[in-house]
């Protein structure tokens, strides 16, 4: 099935950021966050930057996970990050969790000792985007590790996606979950994405019946 972009336009309306914090995610979000034990599997303790936070489930649930750890968080929508920083507020990780208001590519702090993201990557123009970000703003051994949707191979596909994990969503999020099923790379795609960054050392695997996942170490 052939790729469809999504509009290009961020998700700053603060009706739709309110559906996407109030949606959820947590099946998805704490398989990323199991992915990331399974590739550091003792405790993290340095700094993370997570690229494409939205409402911050993400950075809040990996400051939980590691106490010692500290989390710069990014996004473009500021509808977004008006939520996010309520909910890290009330769950008491101002001092922990630094919000950033910022359109990718960024030139970021060089020295994260790990590079997070999940259902960024296909709402980008440009992937390399996300790619050059990671490979610029981390030093080598550095942790990895990019979650995102897996385009199905078909219409119907996409159509029995949408009705098994979006039925009794709002109208936006249903339309958001096709839109974004539709515009997700194939694992070549991601792969021939890995190799134009410089970032081979980097693997690519399907995770779940709808994710993919970029995982390693950088060399």
């Amino acid at each position: 099935m052939k790729r469809i972009p999504e509009p290009e336009e961020l998700m700053d309306e603060a009706e739709q950021a309110q559906a996407y914090a109030e949606a959820d995610f947590s099946a998805s979000n704490e398989l990323f966050l199991q992915l990331f034990e399974q590739l550091h599997p003792e405790a993290f303790t340095g700094r993370a930057l997570d690229l494409g936070c939205g409402p911050a489930d993400i950075p809040i649930r990996f400051a939980r996970r590691f106490p010692q750890a500290r989390i710069d968080a990014l996004d473009g929508a500021r509808a977004m990050l008006d939520l996010a920083r309520k909910a890290i507020e009330d769950n008491g990780l101002e001092q922990r969790i630094q919000l950033h208001c910022r359109f990718l590519p960024a030139n970021l702090n060089s020295n994260y000792d790990a590079l997070l993201s999940n259902s960024l990557l296909h709402h980008l123009n440009d992937p390399l985007d996300l790619w050059q970000t990671i490979r610029n703003s981390a030093h080598p051994g550095a942790t990895v590790l990019v979650m995102d949707l897996l385009r199905p191979e078909s219409p119907q596909q996409v159509e029995a996606l949408v009705m098994e994990y979006a039925a009794d969503a709002p109208e936006v999020l249903r339309r958001d979950f096709e839109a974004s099923l539709y515009a997700a790379y194939t694992l070549d795609e991601i792969h021939e994405q890995l190799v134009s960054a410089g970032l081979q050392s980097l693997e690519v695997n399907q995770v779940s019946d709808r994710h993919l996942a970029v995982h390693g170490i950088l060399s």
